[in-house]
């Protein structure tokens, strides 16, 4: 069976296309289609008359991501798969880039990007995931809309925060975790200090969550405030944002319960059963991994969130020795949040940050081991279908341990032991002397091994 490839690089309402074979010769030259229904069309009749021309033939479509604008031709191709010989891809424009520079292209054009995204396809299949259908598509758009509103959010806290800076300071002392529900609340109804210190101290504790002593704190607070904004406009500028970060709130809190009602996946409900994962965690790892199945190990999945280590070792010397954070920022954020989380309910996960906080490591180092850890377990519960079980991790922790006992010698001189006679550098004479010393029978015979001392 011959093999053609497509790629697609797709413009804000348009797109070129190119079909090449596994020779990277161009079959089909470079043609460009509109994004409308004739253009969409134009590509099912064309692809439509190769495969007529070519029978014995599969034909391996691609566009890379460009912000969304791909996604109504990545559409169109998962449908001529049911009546045409053809497999689509969705490509990290990443990886696509770096093939273009290690080929030494200077020119960068529509069409040349269309030939490059073909030629990714033949040069590194591997890295290349073909799926059907996207069966996550509606519950996507719902994650990034929470998403959307989510950062809107924020953005109105942030603006919130500098306007009460200067119209009530002294409330910004109970903010320091974040906003809680009844500052906004107090502010809504007295969004300035010269309101809140004429404000009777029953009226103020009727808030909830705030206490009759709070609420003497706080009206005593906002007679002495120096706010130096006391005017209309400021007032109605609080009141506004408050009521409109509430309204986000309560939108954002029921289109999550929508989600997690709606979300009827067997990978989610298997994430949460560890300690730490909650709905929203589960369904935002599920939708950035996909399927279990497009990493063949623990190392492939650490390496697309990004939290592997990256260390630079030449020569005798070790230089560093951080995580990657390559790729996007939002599935480690929400690995973060989970391991933030997990480090308080979660034993097994708490044991190991104390483990390493108590070794000296500093608390956001060890948060980044707790995150490389929790995304291990993820990836045996996700691959074996199995809940959470701390017992299989203790099993896996002593096989580990067992194989390094056995390594005695190092794989990379299994042809020449260390040779005092080379020219090597000081530091590098003073490693060899550490590994010889810690070879030797006289210097290991400590802790469990060594020998019970007699009684007197």
């Amino acid at each position: 069976m011959h093999k053609f490839y497509l790629g697609a690089d797709v413009s804000k309402g348009y797109a070129d296309f190119v079909i090449i074979d596994a020779k990277k010769q161009p079959v089909e030259k470079n043609f460009q289609l509109d994004d409308t229904f004739e253009g969409h069309c134009l590509l099912y009749n064309k692809l439509y008359t190769f495969c007529k021309d070519h029978p014995d033939s599969i034909i391996y479509a691609a566009v890379e991501s460009t912000g969304g604008y791909e996604k109504n031709w990545h559409h169109s191709l998962v449908k001529f798969q049911s009546t045409l010989s053809l497999n689509t891809a969705h490509l990290n424009p990443f990886g696509v880039s770096h093939n273009r520079k290690a080929g030494m292209k200077r020119n960068i054009t529509d069409k040349i990007s269309a030939q490059n995204i073909a030629e990714y396809m033949i040069a590194h299949p591997e890295k290349v995931s073909y799926q059907p259908q996207d069966y996550l598509a509606s519950l996507r758009k719902q994650w990034g809309f929470v998403k959307m509103l989510t950062k809107q959010s924020t953005q109105l806290l942030n603006q919130l925060e500098s306007v009460v800076y200067n119209a009530n300071p002294e409330a910004l002392i109970y903010c320091k975790d974040g906003m809680p529900d009844w500052i906004l609340k107090l502010l809504k109804s007295y969004p300035t200090a010269s309101r809140l210190a004429k404000a009777k101290i029953k009226s103020v504790a009727k808030i909830p969550y705030i206490s009759s002593e709070r609420a003497r704190n706080l009206v005593a607070a906002a007679k002495k405030s120096v706010a130096c904004t006391t005017d209309k406009v400021t007032e109605q500028l609080v009141i506004a944002t408050v009521k409109q970060i509430i309204h986000l709130k309560k939108v954002i809190k029921r289109q999550s319960e929508i989600m997690a009602n709606e979300c009827s996946i067997h990978e989610v409900e298997l994430l949460k059963t560890f300690k730490g994962i909650s709905d929203y965690s589960a369904i935002g790892l599920i939708l950035n991994m996909e399927a279990v199945e497009r990493f063949a190990s623990t190392k492939k999945l650490a390496s697309y969130f990004g939290i592997h280590p990256v260390y630079k070792k030449s020569g005798d010397g070790t230089w560093g020795i951080h995580m990657s954070k390559k790729g996007r920022k939002e599935p480690r954020h929400i690995l973060f949040m989970v391991a933030m989380s997990a480090i308080k309910c979660n034993p097994l996960i708490r044991s190991i940050y104390l483990k390493h906080t108590q070794k000296g490591m500093k608390k956001m180092a060890a948060i980044g081991v707790c995150m490389h850890k929790i995304l291990r377990i993820v990836y045996g519960m996700l691959k074996h279908n199995r809940a959470f079980d701390p017992d299989i991790d203790r099993r896996n922790r002593e096989k580990i341990v067992q194989c390094k006992a056995d390594v005695c010698r190092d794989k990379n001189r299994r042809y020449q032991d260390y040779d005092p006679k080379a020219p090597i550098s000081r530091r590098q004479k003073m490693q060899r002397k550490e590994r010889e010393l810690s070879h030797s029978d006289k210097h290991t015979k400590s802790g469990i091994s060594a020998p019970v001392p007699k009684a007197a």
